[in-house]
Order: C-alpha cells, then sequence, then structure tokens
C-alpha cells in the first residue's frame, strides 16, 4: 500500500503531520512567508521549474501555479515578466499572498478537485513542493487514485497544446512518485523525472516534468559538473557585476501603463476581445485621490 506509513519515521514530513488546510494555519502561513530561507529555497525551486518550462523568451505566457500558498513563487514568475494564476487549499496562505499584493489571481481550490478552467487555458504550470500532498488520505472520502486522475485529466485539458507542465515535489518512496507519474501518463500526458543533484543527499531535487498533446523529450537533470564548468569560465562574474547586468534589464513596472496594457493583450489572446475592455484613452491613467 502506497498510503501507509510509519509514523515515528515521517513526522518531520508537514504532510504526515496534519491535512494542508490545517497545517498551514494563520501562524504556521506567516512563519513560513517571514523565513528568509524558505524564501530563498522558494525562489531557486521556482528558477529552476522556469527553466525546465522552456517558454518563450520574447513574449508573456499566462501560467497556473498549483499550491501557490502565499505567493513566493509567484513572484518570480512576476519577475520574469509572465502572468499567473495560482490556487492553494489553504486560505491563510491565501490571505498571506493578498496581504502582500501579490500580481496573480489567486483562488481557493483543492487540487484533488480538478482543475476548474477552460481548456487550453494556460502556456504552462508549475508547483513547488505540494504534489506529495495528494497521496494522502484526509478524508474518509478521499480516494488518492481517483483524485490523482481527476487532477491530471483536468489539468491536462486546461493546457494549450504543446504546453509542459513541472512539478518540484518530495515523493515518499520511489513506488509513490511511479504511481504519480503512471497516474499523469494516464490522463494523457508524455514526459517523466528530472532528478538535480542525484548524488547529493541534501542537494538533490526530483521533478516531473509533463507535456501536454506532444512527444517532449525530458530534460536532462543537474549533476553538479554545470557548475563547477560555470565557476571555472566565469571567475571574474562577481556579485557587484550581477547587481550591474540586473539592474541593466528592463522590467516592466507593474501597475504601469505599459504592464497593463500587456495583460490586457494576453487576455485577448486568451479569451477574446469580448472579455477584455477596449482600449482608452484612461487606459493606464492614474485616478486623482479622493478625500
Amino acid at each position: 500500500n502506497f498510503f501507509n506509513f510509519n509514523v515515528n519515521a515521517h513526522m518531520s514530513r508537514p504532510e504526515y503531520t496534519a491535512p494542508p488546510e490545517v497545517f498551514y494555519n494563520f501562524e504556521e502561513a506567516r512563519k513560513y512567508t517571514s523565513n528568509s530561507r524558505m524564501i530563498q529555497i522558494q525562489q531557486q525551486l521556482t528558477e529552476r521549474c522556469l527553466e525546465l518550462l522552456s517558454l518563450p523568451t520574447d513574449e508573456p505566457a499566462y501560467l497556473l501555479d498549483i499550491g501557490c500558498g502565499s505567493g513566493l513563487s509567484g513572484e518570480e514568475i512576476s519577475k520574469h515578466g509572465h502572468f499567473w494564476v495560482g490556487y492553494d487549499i489553504s486560505g491563510d496562505m491565501l490571505e498571506v499572498a493578498a496581504e502582500r499584493d501579490c500580481e496573480g489571481d489567486l483562488l481557493h481550490q483543492d487540487m484533488g478537485q480538478g482543475v476548474p478552467f477552460r481548456p487550453g487555458t494556460f502556456d504552462g504550470v508549475i508547483s513547488v513542493s505540494a504534489l506529495q500532498w495528494i497521496c494522502n488520505a484526509d478524508k474518509a472520502s478521499h480516494n488518492p487514485i481517483k483524485r490523482m486522475k481527476k487532477f491530471f485529466s483536468t489539468l491536462y485539458s486546461s493546457m494549450a497544446m504543446g504546453a509542459r507542465a513541472v512539478f518540484q515535489f518530495y515523493p515518499d518512496s520511489p513506488e509513490q512518485m511511479q504511481l504519480i507519474t503512471q497516474q499523469a501518463m494516464k490522463a494523457g500526458f508524455t514526459g517523466g523525472i528530472v532528478i538535480d543533484y542525484p548524488n547529493s543527499t541534501r542537494a538533490k531535487k526530483i521533478y516531473l516534468c509533463l507535456f501536454a498533446g506532444v512527444m517532449g523529450s525530458v530534460p536532462k537533470g543537474k549533476t553538479g559538473e554545470e557548475d563547477a564548468m560555470s565557476v571555472a569560465t566565469s571567475v571574474a562574474y562577481t556579485k557587484s557585476d550581477r547587481r550591474r547586468r540586473d539592474r541593466q534589464k528592463k522590467r516592466v513596472v507593474p501597475k504601469s501603463k505599459e504592464w497593463i496594457m500587456k495583460k490586457k493583450e494576453t487576455r485577448r489572446k486568451k479569451f477574446g476581445d469580448r472579455v477584455t475592455r477596449k482600449d482608452t484613452k484612461y487606459t493606464g491613467r492614474k485616478r486623482p485621490a479622493k478625500f
């Protein structure tokens, strides 16, 4: 049985402590979002997910963030110039995300109940540290196999043809990892597992990379050799150089006219002119303060 576990061996894992909506309560949500180490880890994992998505660099994409939590991963998506919508089962996490004024749209949703979006909506999907939760039977009505089937089948439908979905997750065992992958393939996906730093206990990270409607080539995982080569060939590249390069990059200011026009153009491509308001001379204009 893939869903039984030894309590003593797994108490350190959040998914075996309590259901996600209970574990990530008011206190835990704020503690998680204010922890500098957790923020850094979340940023790094999101960067890697976006890298594995292999999105076009010349135009913004519309992405889904599954298990978006307090919006830490969404912030990285926005930094890359993409638009996103995120959903999470923890209302407290979403409340923190709203307080932090995240740029994406937020939805309170359980992944086991499916992905509630129209067919072909998303150019890509990412998920950081959330997929393993779907294997838990937190209620008497929960059947993990049925919940996975519902999740992957509706996810497949919501993605554009040729789009990718990348899940960074922590499987409990090789058997559980295989089970999740099998359920994704049954829903129509192709793809497989990508493992970064497989020989390292601490740095090892596992990603499920899925392709919708195409036979894609699964990316190679990082081994650490790439980093060694980067150091050898970039000795003169310092932190100050990196900051200078980042400042030189042109980033669209959130809520600016250019930002609004880009977002409206993305909505037109996805939903058509009827759903998106027409551009006028007032588009992007700041309203005067009211007293």
